[in-house]
């Protein structure tokens, strides 16, 4: 009796189960793929390569170093201005013992599997369809842009067709970094590379259903959830910025459009405001030099024009720009409620710029589209189950909306990794890691995966790209940083390095980064050396003992 029970549940909740089962082993293998640990290595994905010179060093400053109040560790002094709170609890988990691939890939495996779960759950609770639901899992993992005409591009020959797609390594587009038109955020790279981005969508999604609850379910809201859901909502301020923003935004339209749901929403909105203050005002004292402009067309916005934004959008969206409004028309009106309540991330995202790099304003396009794809899904099987001759037309549109994203998906599954040599393969890591008080702060002999910052010290300045993108003054730090390194007056540049709070010089005589300014004779010959590498090329210099006047 209960072996046909359970069958019975089974096959009732197949779907469920399938897309439960396919959506854990996809996220493990896309996380896992991208960055392991073999033999005290680190294996980093080539396309992760940049993006992991700022990850690790914040990692690492948490599990081997002390980063609390949380700064920035390529940019040590003033408060962090990044939302550190993913990577702050995976270096807790290294901290206690779990390697650090398993400490990374897990958190993010878990964050991709449950957004996969939110886009299947929130468009089932916006279309009652499991089909809807389905195609808009499709729709998000391969993305509908029109990058396949530049694939057919570098690759006229249809004869080496398959060939060439199955070993694909390189995106047909990635805008604005390589001057063609399609971004470079529409794949999933940008989940790969940017590991806290998914698990803030999926709980932003979660945080909205559960808010809309009242309204699916026509029953009563209750104050208790809110509070709840407000709580949950502030304390994520520093797991994502934009997202915390984008998801108050979709809250107050919601509230405005569902007077049901006006109370519970001034509640948690309250609530979520309360919390997150504190966090804000620590944001406000970071140092940050750049604010929020209006700055209209997004990567565009040097030559925008009504012509120039269409063919922008038409590029990246594709056949969603069409099937999005047409899918808005023929869905039941509390489904068009919530598109027009995530409407404004679009409009937002075109119209101010957060950062410097305004490239980082894609956050905003990649969640306005999770929700857009749901409408074009819902689009598709309506008029799959009310015109049956129209049935060709709609797999030609399916598949449309998805060969960019297949095409997009072997340069992830063929990249090729670079090994990176931790401390149990690393002797200089693995001195500093040993011999340094955790809140050091080094001079560095490098800009990326530099020793100090692998072992959890700060740098006095990491590659500017990194802290310059969260608006700090890297050039008045790197104005600073050439003084130092220049410096052959013993005296003058022990209080430079005193006043900057630095307490140790890397130098590496052999494999100097190029662009960093080369070390004076000072550093090279005079002052004495607490470390030395056994090719005595890499050496370290403790102020404190050749600063001693």
């Amino acid at each position: 009796m209960k072996i046909k029970k359970l069958k019975e549940i089974f096959i009732k909740n197949s779907t469920e189960i399938i897309l439960f089962i396919f959506a854990l082993g996809f996220s493990i293998w896309l996380m896992f793929s991208t960055f392991s640990y073999s033999n005290g290595s680190m294996l980093i994905a080539s396309k992760a390569w940049s993006d992991f010179a700022s990850q690790i060093p914040l990692i690492r400053s948490f599990s081997f170093g002390h980063n609390f109040p949380p700064q920035h560790p390529l940019f040590p002094g003033p408060p962090i201005h990044y939302h550190f709170l993913f990577y702050a609890f995976v270096g807790l988990l290294e901290k206690l013992g779990v390697r650090i691939d398993y400490a990374l890939n897990i958190p993010s495996a878990i964050g991709f599997f449950g957004l996969i779960l939110m886009i299947y759950f929130f468009s089932k609770a916006i279309f009652k369809s499991k089909a809807v639901s389905i195609l808009s899992v499709i729709f998000f993992l391969f993305n509908g842009s029109l990058s396949f005409i530049y694939f057919f591009t570098d690759h006229p020959m249809l004869q080496n067709f398959f060939t060439s797609l199955i070993q694909n390594n390189k995106f047909s587009s990635f805008g604005p970094y390589d001057n063609r038109i399609v971004s470079a955020f529409w794949n999933l790279n940008i989940y790969t590379n940017q590991r806290h981005l998914a698990l803030s969508f999926a709980l932003s999604l979660l945080i909205i259903i559960i808010f809309l609850t009242p309204v699916i379910k026509k029953t009563k809201p209750k104050i208790k959830i809110s509070l709840l859901l407000g709580a949950v909502l502030g304390l994520s301020f520093f797991l994502h910025f934009a997202v915390f923003l984008m998801t108050i935004i979709v809250l107050i339209m919601l509230s405005v459009f569902y007077p049901k749901l006006r109370t519970s929403g001034l509640v948690l909105l309250f609530t979520a405001a309360v919390i997150s203050f504190p966090q804000y005002s620590y944001l406000q004292h970071s140092g940050g030099t750049f604010k929020s402009v209006f700055n209209p067309g997004y990567l565009i916005s040097n030559n925008l024009s009504f012509a120039s934004f269409f063919n922008y959008w038409s590029a990246n969206l594709g056949l969603n720009i069409i099937l999005i409004p047409l899918g808005f028309i023929v869905a039941p009106k509390n489904a068009r409620k919530i598109l027009i309540a995530f409407l404004p991330l679009f409009i937002v995202g075109n119209l101010i710029q957060f950062s410097p790099e305004i490239a980082a304003n894609h956050k905003f396009f990649n969640y306005f589209l999770i929700i857009g794809n749901m409408f074009s899904a819902f689009f598709i099987v309506y008029f799959w189950q009310k015109k049956f001759y129209l049935r060709p037309l709609l797999i030609v549109l399916i598949f449309l909306l998805i060969f960019s994203g297949i095409i997009d998906f072997f340069p992830i599954s063929n990249d090729s990794k670079i090994a990176l040599a931790d401390y149990p393969q690393n002797k200089d890591i693995a001195w500093i890691m040993k011999n340094t008080l955790p809140n050091s702060i080094f001079l560095n002999s490098q800009f990326l995966y530099d020793p100090a910052s692998m072992a959890g010290r700060k740098i006095f300045l990491g590659w500017p790209y990194f802290a310059w993108s969260e608006g700090y003054d890297t050039n008045t730090r790197g104005d600073i940083m050439k003084l130092i390194m220049t410096e052959n007056d013993q005296g003058k540049a022990c209080l430079l390095l005193k006043n900057n709070n630095i307490r140790y010089v890397e130098v590496n005589s052999l494999q100097a980064d190029p662009n960093l300014p080369t070390y004076s004779n000072l550093y090279l010959s005079v002052l004495s050396k607490e470390y030395v590498s056994n090719n005595g090329t890499y050496f370290i210099i403790n102020v404190k003992d050749n600063c001693k006047k």
